[in-house]
Formats: C-alpha cells, structure tokens, sequence
C-alpha cells in the first residue's frame, strides 16, 4: 500500500484535482449547477485557482469537489484521496485513530473525513435483488454492549438482542449485500425492508425463525435451516454467506471501531456493504474501489452539523 500512496495523485494537490477530474469527468465535464455536459471553459487568469471552470450555459463557476463530500474542506485533496484509499483497502475498516496517524491530522478532523468517505460509499440500490430466479439470503444481528443501555442501565445476563441495535442484511449469492439499520425486527418490519430490495421471483434462504414465514410466503421459494437443530446446511439450502458477512461486519466493529453509537451505525454498515459489494471476487482492486467510491462523492455533502462534534465516535 506503501508503494501505491506515493503515486502522484496522493502527493500532490494539483495531481490530485487532476486524478480527480479524470475519474468524475471521465465523459466529459458536468457542471454540477445545471448539469450541462462540455459546454464551459477554465478560468485561467493570475486570480483564478488552479481547475477552476465557468459554465456557459448557467454561467456559474465551479471546480470538481462543488456539490461533492469535499466542497469547501480546508483538507488538502491529495490527503483526501490517500484517506479514501485507505478506508477502501481496509477490509475491516480503518480507525480514526490510525488515520490521524497515518494523514498527520487532528482525530476530529479524520473522524469528520472518514464519515463523509462513507457517506460517498452509501449503496443507490440499483435493481431489485434475486431477479430471474436468484438466490437471496436474509438474516438479522445484533450490536451493541450486552450488559449497558444507552442510558446506563445495566443489562448484565439478559438474553437476547431487544436492548441492542438491529441490523437486517440481504444477500445475494455470487453478489452483493444491502444491510439496513432497523429499529425493530419484526415480521412486518422485514416485510418492509425485503419488499423495497428483493424479487419476488427470488428463491429466499432464511433461519427458522417465524418472523420470516408470512413474508416469505411471497417469494418463488422460501427455504430454511434450523439452527436450534444444529441444522447450518442442507444441500444448497444455507444462509452461511449472509453470516460469513456479519462475520466480516462484526469483527470490523469489534476490532477496529470499538464503540459506534446508534445514530452513526448505518454509515458504518455501508462502508462495509461498499467493500463487500466491491470485494477481489467480483473483480475489484484496491484502486478500482477507491475510485467507484470518487465517482460516489457527488451529492452528498456532508456538514459538520450532520454530525455533531459531541457524539463523534471512531
């Protein structure tokens, strides 16, 4: 990794514009005002800055992070090209702490990087999963501290996950994963979640539980192992893959990030969704990662009052 962060684009701000440019821009230049494609020319005067362009058609001025995670950061942007990189590499993720470190910034001003880096690798969804007679695994989990609430109250020896944050994941075998944030993990709520994401012409794979029998009613087949029975696999019946991805998601948690409070646990479940989704089995380098993630900046500029200074959390 060493070797790939002393390419130009990571060392420099104006290699970084132009890296920049070529990834965002690769059909031609948009202006993010309007939305005209070519029709502007650069600002190229002693008082202009480097990359600067006007439109012709609206006749704002722009550069390439306007409308973008990086619009208006006093962050140098080849730093901000060696922390996407980072977080993209990282198959657990990447601490603010270690980014600190490594980017030579404050711990707030990394933390406040790394979410919007995430922000940029939130999933568009696309279409809905399963089509054509695919396979779809479904299952839930839990996060959280198992023996303290969020208001303090002790919940040492309780069972089960009510007290904890739920995370409902859908996988797609040979594919990827779109998890979810859920307040509640019902069969209604599933219903909601699975309706919005998954073909009816899917073939569904799920646990026992009974919160998935109603709506799996809906789906080509609805499959399901017992794992009160020790029953993780039955021919090609299994929801192994969807835990093989809680596997990653919570060691990432556990491991790099420590605590993450409720409000900020979707942004971090779609960093990992992201990796997963981009993962060296479907084809993707560290490099082809780093850069869908670039072409996801636009349009989702995040302020610092998104995400306020006293709940920051890794």
């Amino acid at each position: 990794m060493a070797a790939v962060l002393n390419l130009p684009q990571f060392q420099d701000a104006d290699k970084a514009r132009e890296y920049l440019e070529s990834v965002r821009w690769a059909n031609g230049v948009i202006c993010p005002h309007c939305g005209t494609i070519g029709n502007h020319y650069a600002l190229e005067g002693k008082s202009h800055r480097p990359g600067l362009y006007k439109c012709s058609s609206c006749r704002d001025q722009f550069t390439v992070t306007v409308g973008t995670v990086f619009e208006r950061s006093k962050i140098k942007l080849h730093i901000w090209l060696q922390a996407v990189h980072l977080i993209c590499a990282s198959k657990k993720g990447i601490s603010s702490k270690q980014l600190e470190r490594m980017l030579g910034v404050t711990y707030k001003t990394a933390w406040f990087m790394s979410h919007r880096i995430r922000e940029a690798m939130t999933n568009n969804q696309g279409g809905l999963m399963g089509s054509g007679g695919g396979t779809v695994e479904v299952d839930e989990t839990y996060w959280g501290n198992s023996h303290q609430s969020k208001v303090g109250k002790a919940y040492a020896g309780i069972r089960g996950g009510s007290h904890k944050e739920k995370i409902v994941s859908l996988v797609q075998r040979g594919g990827g994963v779109r998890s979810f944030h859920v307040t509640e993990v019902t069969s209604k709520s599933l219903k909601s979640v699975m309706d919005k994401n998954i073909s009816k012409d899917a073939n569904l794979m799920t646990d026992q539980s009974v919160i998935y029998k109603k709506p799996g009613k809906e789906y080509a087949t609805h499959e399901t192992v017992n794992h009160s029975r020790q029953e993780y696999a039955r021919g090609h019946v299994t929801t192994n893959t969807v835990e093989g991805y809680f596997s990653i998601l919570k060691r990432g948690l556990i491991g790099t990030f420590h605590h993450v409070g409720a409000q900020h646990l979707q942004r971090y479940v779609n960093e990992f969704d992201f990796r997963y989704n981009t993962r060296q089995s479907l084809g993707f380098n560290d490099t082809e990662r780093a850069m869908l993630a670039l072409k996801g900046i636009g349009g989702k500029r995040l302020t610092y009052r998104d995400s306020p200074r006293t709940l920051m959390q890794n």
